[in-house]
């Protein structure tokens, strides 16, 4: 299997690199995330305007650059590097692989705004009883005239204080645990004054992201907010999730290489015993291991991300196993950086502890490792 970028795809992370490096700095996002709005909008409109990464996975006839899977990872491990707050997996990899496999004139709409910078999606799946499982949908949506009538709660809804415009799932007709009946809906949003019938709490989480919990009372939709096909919604969701998954997988190993590279220099500066800790041969063995737990996580990223567009439970297989190996990586070396560094790891005054934080939150995202070890027998 061949990982060689092609010229047109290293040009990509090179500018989006070298983006990073230069403007988008690690004390403005953290004030933003703790004090402000939660992001950057200024930096989230650069994406678009001076970069293009916002649509670069979207088709040419909506204002994309008709990229894949590929490039999808190339901008994910490089914002993961950055420790970019803003909400690309949200709004670009779900909001925007549901919206293109819904397709329509509505959803040609939005793609089109969010690959422009103007709009930002958030996924509200999760509710109080379903934990990971999604397909245990509550949320109803019953027609009323030409419209639709939307009723549930959705919690944790990551990047919805930002968002403006929610995709809700919603069941029209089966079970509630039953992946047959689920629709999609999108719900024009503002969180700071929501339309009439939403109820939103509002939080900031470990890792400093933005996310609400929301109650939906006899929310009325036009008939057009329904994306794709009546009580089909449910494969297109499923497939979002891992697409998703192999997203924050790969902003992981962003992460984790910047993680390392800051714990093996910060070993040669420190001196014990008038020399640098990084002679120390227990401590060069512990940074092997390191070295070695992240070369795994990449080479799990780069077979899910090949695999996306493969069969669904061939897809499966490879996602689950990536998201296992990344986060007993993130784990290994996200606490083997933090005790390297010693106390001052886990301050604020250090990337490492913001870095760290971020990845601990990653290890439960989209699935626990049990939970994808279970997934992944299941579908072998």
């Amino acid at each position: 299997m061949d990982f060689t970028l092609t010229d047109e795809q290293q040009l990509l992370r090179d500018t989006v690199v070298k983006f990073l490096s230069t403007r988008y700095d690690l004390e403005k996002s953290r004030i933003a995330a703790k004090t402000g709005a939660g992001w950057q909008p200024d930096v989230w409109r650069s994406f678009a305007d001076e970069l293009g990464i916002l649509g670069a996975t979207f088709p040419e006839e909506v204002g994309g650059l008709g990229g894949g899977p590929v490039e999808m990872m190339i901008v994910t491990e490089a914002l993961g590097h950055a420790l970019v707050t803003e909400p690309y997996v949200d709004t670009v990899v779900i909001g925007g692989g549901l919206l293109q496999r819904a397709g329509g004139e509505r959803a040609e709409e939005l793609l089109s705004g969010i690959a422009s910078g103007h709009l930002v999606t958030a996924l509200a799946a999760t509710e109080p009883t379903s934990g990971y499982n999604l397909r245990d949908v509550s949320t109803t949506a019953r027609r009323e005239g030409d419209s639709w009538v939307l009723n549930g709660t959705k919690i944790v809804v990551s990047a919805a204080p930002l968002a403006t415009h929610l995709l809700v799932t919603a069941r029209t007709s089966g079970q509630q645990r039953d992946g047959a009946g689920i629709s999609l809906f999108v719900v024009d949003f503002d969180a700071s004054n929501p339309p009439s019938g939403v109820s939103v709490e509002s939080y900031r989480t470990i890792d400093d992201r933005r996310a609400s919990d929301i109650v939906l009372t006899d929310v009325r939709l036009p008939a057009d907010a329904l994306l794709g096909v009546e009580g089909e919604a449910w494969n297109s969701v499923e497939r979002a999730l891992d697409e998703a998954t192999a997203a924050v997988a790969s902003e992981a190993v962003g992460l984790m290489r910047k993680v390392f590279a800051d714990t093996v220099e910060y070993t040669k500066q420190r001196q014990q015993f008038g020399q640098p800790i990084s002679s120390f041969q227990a401590l060069q063995h512990r940074m092997v291991d390191m070295y070695m737990e992240l070369e795994q996580a990449v080479a799990a990223v780069y077979l899910a991300v090949l695999k996306l567009d493969s069969a669904p439970d061939e897809r499966a297989r490879a996602v689950s196993a990536a998201k296992v190996t990344i986060g007993r990586a993130a784990r290994f070396v996200g606490q083997n950086a933090v005790q390297l560094h010693g106390a001052m790891g886990m301050t604020e005054e250090l990337a490492i502890g913001h870095y760290f934080k971020r990845l601990t939150a990653i290890e439960n995202e989209y699935g626990t490792v049990d939970q994808h070890v279970r997934r992944f027998a299941r579908v072998t």
